[in-house]
Protein backbone atom coordinates (compact mmCIF):
# COMPACT_ATOMS: atom_id res chain seq x y z
CA UNK A 1 0.00 0.00 0.00
CA UNK A 2 2.74 2.60 0.86
CA UNK A 3 4.15 2.43 -3.14
CA UNK A 4 0.41 3.23 -4.27
CA UNK A 5 -0.25 6.04 -1.47
CA UNK A 6 3.13 7.49 -2.76
CA UNK A 7 1.95 6.87 -6.29
CA UNK A 8 -1.22 9.62 -5.07
CA UNK A 9 1.03 11.80 -3.61
CA UNK A 10 3.11 12.29 -6.99
CA UNK A 11 0.53 13.11 -9.20
CA UNK A 12 -0.55 16.36 -10.08
CA UNK A 13 -3.99 15.84 -11.70
CA UNK A 14 -5.38 19.04 -13.28
CA UNK A 15 -2.93 21.59 -11.53
CA UNK A 16 -1.24 24.33 -13.25
CA UNK A 17 2.88 24.27 -13.44
CA UNK A 18 4.66 26.71 -15.07
CA UNK A 19 7.98 25.61 -16.40
CA UNK A 20 10.85 28.16 -17.45
CA UNK A 21 13.55 26.71 -20.04
CA UNK A 22 10.55 23.90 -20.92
CA UNK A 23 11.92 23.67 -24.94
CA UNK A 24 15.07 22.17 -24.21
CA UNK A 25 16.69 19.75 -21.40
CA UNK A 26 15.87 19.68 -17.86
CA UNK A 27 13.03 22.16 -18.45
CA UNK A 28 11.54 19.90 -21.45
CA UNK A 29 12.01 16.52 -19.20
CA UNK A 30 10.31 18.22 -16.45
CA UNK A 31 6.70 19.35 -18.51
CA UNK A 32 7.01 16.05 -19.84
CA UNK A 33 7.08 13.92 -16.92
CA UNK A 34 4.67 16.65 -14.97
CA UNK A 35 1.82 16.40 -17.80
CA UNK A 36 2.33 12.40 -17.78
CA UNK A 37 1.25 12.62 -14.04
CA UNK A 38 -1.23 14.62 -14.64
CA UNK A 39 -0.85 18.53 -14.84
CA UNK A 40 -1.49 21.17 -17.10
CA UNK A 41 1.47 22.81 -18.54
CA UNK A 42 2.46 26.21 -19.15
CA UNK A 43 5.94 26.15 -21.39
CA UNK A 44 7.94 29.26 -21.22
CA UNK A 45 10.89 29.45 -22.97
CA UNK A 46 12.89 32.33 -25.32
CA UNK A 47 13.11 29.37 -27.88
CA UNK A 48 9.99 29.50 -29.70
CA UNK A 49 10.93 26.34 -31.72
CA UNK A 50 12.12 24.39 -28.91
CA UNK A 51 8.75 25.88 -26.67
CA UNK A 52 6.16 24.89 -29.65
CA UNK A 53 7.65 20.63 -29.82
CA UNK A 54 7.42 20.34 -26.24
CA UNK A 55 3.61 21.48 -26.17
CA UNK A 56 3.20 19.61 -29.32
CA UNK A 57 4.64 16.08 -27.76
CA UNK A 58 2.35 16.84 -24.70
CA UNK A 59 -0.57 17.52 -26.60
CA UNK A 60 -0.12 14.83 -29.22
CA UNK A 61 -0.51 12.19 -26.29
CA UNK A 62 -3.93 14.04 -24.98
CA UNK A 63 -2.95 16.10 -22.18
CA UNK A 64 -2.89 20.18 -21.97
CA UNK A 65 0.26 22.03 -22.61
CA UNK A 66 0.02 25.90 -23.88
CA UNK A 67 3.45 27.14 -25.02
CA UNK A 68 4.63 31.04 -23.70
CA UNK A 69 7.57 32.70 -25.66
CA UNK A 70 8.66 34.85 -22.97
CA UNK A 71 12.30 36.39 -21.94
CA UNK A 72 12.66 35.24 -18.39
CA UNK A 73 14.75 38.43 -18.03
CA UNK A 74 12.37 40.86 -18.70
CA UNK A 75 9.50 41.77 -15.82
CA UNK A 76 6.71 42.91 -18.38
CA UNK A 77 6.98 39.60 -20.50
CA UNK A 78 6.86 37.20 -16.95
CA UNK A 79 3.75 39.46 -15.97
CA UNK A 80 2.26 39.13 -19.47
CA UNK A 81 2.49 35.25 -19.78
CA UNK A 82 1.46 34.64 -16.07
CA UNK A 83 -1.63 36.92 -16.62
CA UNK A 84 -2.57 34.54 -19.34
CA UNK A 85 -1.89 31.98 -17.17
CA UNK A 86 -4.31 32.86 -14.38
CA UNK A 87 -6.72 34.04 -16.39
CA UNK A 88 -7.07 30.98 -18.38
CA UNK A 89 -6.24 28.43 -15.57
CA UNK A 90 -7.01 29.92 -12.30
CA UNK A 91 -4.06 29.27 -10.40
CA UNK A 92 -0.83 28.06 -10.32
CA UNK A 93 -0.23 25.71 -8.30
CA UNK A 94 3.59 24.96 -9.21
CA UNK A 95 6.55 27.21 -10.71
CA UNK A 96 9.64 25.45 -12.03
CA UNK A 97 12.75 27.83 -12.68
CA UNK A 98 15.06 26.23 -14.93
CA UNK A 99 16.33 28.39 -17.53
CA UNK A 100 19.61 29.69 -17.41
CA UNK A 101 22.48 31.10 -19.45
CA UNK A 102 26.35 30.79 -19.07
CA UNK A 103 29.22 33.05 -19.85
CA UNK A 104 32.81 31.52 -20.29
CA UNK A 105 35.34 34.75 -19.67
CA UNK A 106 37.69 35.32 -16.71
CA UNK A 107 35.95 37.97 -14.68
CA UNK A 108 38.72 40.93 -15.60
CA UNK A 109 37.85 40.22 -19.04
CA UNK A 110 33.91 39.99 -18.63
CA UNK A 111 31.93 43.05 -20.07
CA UNK A 112 29.30 44.33 -17.12
CA UNK A 113 26.44 43.65 -20.00
CA UNK A 114 26.94 40.39 -19.54
CA UNK A 115 27.16 40.19 -15.99
CA UNK A 116 24.40 41.67 -15.68
CA UNK A 117 22.12 39.52 -18.28
CA UNK A 118 23.34 35.82 -16.82
CA UNK A 119 22.61 37.42 -12.90
CA UNK A 120 18.90 38.66 -14.40
CA UNK A 121 18.02 35.32 -16.09
CA UNK A 122 19.49 33.37 -13.72
CA UNK A 123 19.05 34.60 -10.17
CA UNK A 124 16.13 37.48 -11.22
CA UNK A 125 14.07 35.23 -12.82
CA UNK A 126 13.38 33.58 -9.77
CA UNK A 127 12.46 37.01 -8.01
CA UNK A 128 10.46 37.94 -10.47
CA UNK A 129 8.19 35.03 -11.12
CA UNK A 130 7.70 34.21 -7.82
CA UNK A 131 7.12 37.86 -7.05
CA UNK A 132 4.27 37.07 -9.80
CA UNK A 133 3.26 33.92 -8.92
CA UNK A 134 3.24 33.56 -4.90
CA UNK A 135 -0.01 35.26 -5.26
CA UNK A 136 -1.99 33.18 -7.00
CA UNK A 137 -0.85 29.89 -4.78
CA UNK A 138 -2.39 28.23 -2.09
CA UNK A 139 -0.60 25.21 -1.15
CA UNK A 140 1.71 25.93 -4.07
CA UNK A 141 5.45 24.90 -4.51
CA UNK A 142 8.84 26.35 -6.61
CA UNK A 143 11.64 24.64 -7.54
CA UNK A 144 14.67 26.38 -8.56
CA UNK A 145 16.97 24.36 -10.41
CA UNK A 146 20.21 25.25 -9.17
CA UNK A 147 23.87 23.87 -9.93
CA UNK A 148 26.52 21.84 -8.24
CA UNK A 149 28.34 25.25 -9.26
CA UNK A 150 26.95 26.44 -6.12
CA UNK A 151 28.72 24.67 -4.36
CA UNK A 152 31.85 23.36 -6.09
CA UNK A 153 32.70 25.50 -9.56
CA UNK A 154 35.67 25.93 -12.26
CA UNK A 155 37.35 29.18 -13.43
CA UNK A 156 35.70 31.17 -16.38
CA UNK A 157 32.14 30.96 -14.97
CA UNK A 158 31.47 33.27 -12.02
CA UNK A 159 28.43 34.73 -12.93
CA UNK A 160 26.68 31.41 -13.13
CA UNK A 161 27.96 30.01 -10.12
CA UNK A 162 27.26 33.42 -8.57
CA UNK A 163 23.58 33.02 -9.65
CA UNK A 164 23.54 29.71 -8.97
CA UNK A 165 24.61 30.41 -5.11
CA UNK A 166 22.44 33.39 -4.64
CA UNK A 167 19.27 30.99 -5.61
CA UNK A 168 19.97 28.96 -2.76
CA UNK A 169 20.02 31.84 -0.17
CA UNK A 170 16.97 32.76 -1.84
CA UNK A 171 15.05 29.72 -1.42
CA UNK A 172 16.05 29.71 2.09
CA UNK A 173 14.86 33.38 2.50
CA UNK A 174 11.52 33.12 0.81
CA UNK A 175 10.70 29.91 2.53
CA UNK A 176 10.47 32.02 5.99
CA UNK A 177 8.21 34.60 4.67
CA UNK A 178 5.26 32.18 4.12
CA UNK A 179 3.80 29.00 5.60
CA UNK A 180 4.58 25.49 4.02
CA UNK A 181 0.59 25.60 3.67
CA UNK A 182 0.63 28.49 1.12
CA UNK A 183 4.16 27.91 -0.60
CA UNK A 184 7.05 25.53 0.25
CA UNK A 185 10.23 26.79 -2.41
CA UNK A 186 13.26 24.35 -2.29
CA UNK A 187 15.98 23.77 -4.96
CA UNK A 188 17.42 20.99 -6.60
CA UNK A 189 21.31 21.35 -7.78
CA UNK A 190 22.00 18.70 -10.80
CA UNK A 191 25.48 17.98 -11.61
CA UNK A 192 26.71 16.73 -14.84
CA UNK A 193 23.04 16.11 -17.14
CA UNK A 194 23.31 15.51 -20.39
CA UNK A 195 22.20 18.52 -22.35
CA UNK A 196 23.03 21.12 -25.06
CA UNK A 197 24.47 23.34 -22.16
CA UNK A 198 26.88 20.66 -21.20
CA UNK A 199 28.25 19.78 -23.98
CA UNK A 200 28.47 23.12 -25.67
CA UNK A 201 30.51 24.49 -22.58
CA UNK A 202 34.17 25.49 -23.80
CA UNK A 203 35.32 24.52 -20.57
CA UNK A 204 34.58 20.96 -20.82
CA UNK A 205 35.24 20.69 -24.38
CA UNK A 206 38.67 21.83 -23.53
CA UNK A 207 38.95 19.21 -20.66
CA UNK A 208 39.54 22.69 -18.27
CA UNK A 209 36.30 21.25 -16.01
CA UNK A 210 36.50 17.53 -15.88
CA UNK A 211 33.68 15.34 -16.18
CA UNK A 212 33.71 12.80 -12.95
CA UNK A 213 31.24 9.89 -12.42
CA UNK A 214 28.14 9.97 -14.20
CA UNK A 215 26.39 12.12 -16.77
CA UNK A 216 22.73 11.74 -15.44
CA UNK A 217 19.76 12.19 -18.30
CA UNK A 218 17.11 15.21 -17.96
CA UNK A 219 14.71 12.67 -17.13
CA UNK A 220 16.69 12.32 -13.36
CA UNK A 221 16.50 15.70 -12.78
CA UNK A 222 12.70 16.34 -13.69
CA UNK A 223 11.76 13.09 -11.06
CA UNK A 224 13.41 14.77 -8.43
CA UNK A 225 11.81 18.30 -9.13
CA UNK A 226 8.45 16.35 -9.59
CA UNK A 227 9.18 14.59 -5.64
CA UNK A 228 10.03 18.05 -4.40
CA UNK A 229 6.78 19.87 -5.85
CA UNK A 230 4.59 16.65 -4.75
CA UNK A 231 2.81 15.85 -1.91
CA UNK A 232 5.27 13.72 -0.81
CA UNK A 233 7.60 16.58 0.02
CA UNK A 234 5.03 18.25 2.09
CA UNK A 235 7.69 18.57 4.96
CA UNK A 236 10.65 19.53 2.76
CA UNK A 237 11.11 23.23 2.68
CA UNK A 238 13.58 25.72 2.19
CA UNK A 239 16.83 23.03 1.12
CA UNK A 240 18.60 22.54 -1.67
CA UNK A 241 18.76 18.42 -3.12
CA UNK A 242 21.70 17.61 -4.65
CA UNK A 243 20.97 15.34 -7.72
CA UNK A 244 24.73 14.50 -9.59
CA UNK A 245 24.96 11.23 -9.33
CA UNK A 246 27.90 11.60 -6.17
CA UNK A 247 29.77 14.35 -8.91
CA UNK A 248 30.68 16.74 -5.74
CA UNK A 249 32.52 13.73 -3.83
CA UNK A 250 34.74 13.84 -6.70
CA UNK A 251 35.60 17.52 -7.48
Amino acid sequence: MLGVERFVNQRFDGRVCVVTGGGSGIGKATCVELADRGARIAVLDVNEDGGRATEAEICKKGQTAQFFKVNVGSWEENKSAVDEIVNQWGCVDVLVNDAAIMTFQPIVDLPLDQWNKVITINLGAAFMLGKLCIPHMNGGAIVIVSSVHAHETTADVVPYASSKGGLEAFCRAVSQEYPSTKVRINCVAPGAVDTPMLWSNPNVKSGKEKIQGKVGKPEDIAAAICFLASADARFINGTTLVVDGGRLDKL
